[in-house]
């Protein structure tokens, strides 16, 4: 993850943009309009209220003020924020030098070949690292946690694929933010804010390339928080 300067990251889009089947060597699968069986609007009546679980508050980028607080629920935490792209990871068409002035060729959490990530083909979210203000390991999110992202009214399940600053939060892959419709250009895309991320504990997606695994696993626990008083 990197720092941003404030305001880089536009309005979210409305036009959903799917990408077709890629070659299953290169870990991608065919991206559906909607991912699992639970509306977005359900999972947002769940996080109307914020029960603080984080210190303090974080950023959302380097220049902006702390607002974002950590939430806690029954067997997840959440917080709502905005959506940088990250493009970090294995070096593609869309995720390199030229197209991300912040690239890395590098992930904090690996494929089960060893690889970084791929941020264009694999969504993930990137969580802030361990500090003062929460300690996201403590809390039974660690690399390949599952993860659903909303915004408006798509769900896109995820798994925690990176790590980041330990006061900035908000940034999510290039595909996350593809398939939730959200432009994904490392540089100029991103969503301002009305980006909702729902974090299951001690859920790990194994192996944690396989976003069929994250959708099911996502789906069921999704369920089972609906269900939780």
């Amino acid at each position: 993850m990197r720092l941003r300067p404030l305001g880089l990251a536009t309005a979210a889009g409305t036009v959903l943009l799917c990408a077709t089947a890629l070659a299953a060597a290169q870990g991608d699968t065919p991206r559906r309009a909607r991912e699992g069986t639970i509306p977005a609007a359900d999972l947002l009546a769940k996080v109307r209220t914020c029960d603080r679980v984080s210190a303090g508050l974080y950023r959302t980028d380097a220049e902006s003020p702390a607002t974002v607080p950590v939430c806690g629920l029954e067997g997840a935490v959440f917080w709502q924020a905005d959506l940088d792209v990250d493009c970090d990871g294995q070096r593609t068409a869309n995720c390199n030098e030229d197209r991300d002035p912040w690239y890395q060729d590098d992930t904090a959490y690996h494929q089960s070949d060893g690889r970084p990530l791929r941020a264009d083909t694999l969504p993930y979210v990137v969580v802030p690292g361990n500090s003062a203000l929460w300690d996201p390991a403590a809390a039974g999110i660690a690399g390949g946690a599952v993860v659903a992202v909303i915004h408006g009214d798509r769900v896109e399940y995820a798994v925690v694929g990176d790590t980041g600053p330990k006061e900035i939060i908000g940034e999510a892959s290039y595909a996350t933010a593809e398939a939730l419709g959200i432009d994904p250009d490392p540089a100029t895309g991103g969503a301002e804010s009305g980006v909702t991320y729902i974090l299951f504990k001690e859920a790990r997606v194994s192996p944690v390339e396989s976003h069929d695994a994250a959708v099911a696993l996502g789906d069921r626990l999704a369920r089972q928080l609906l269900a939780a008083n």
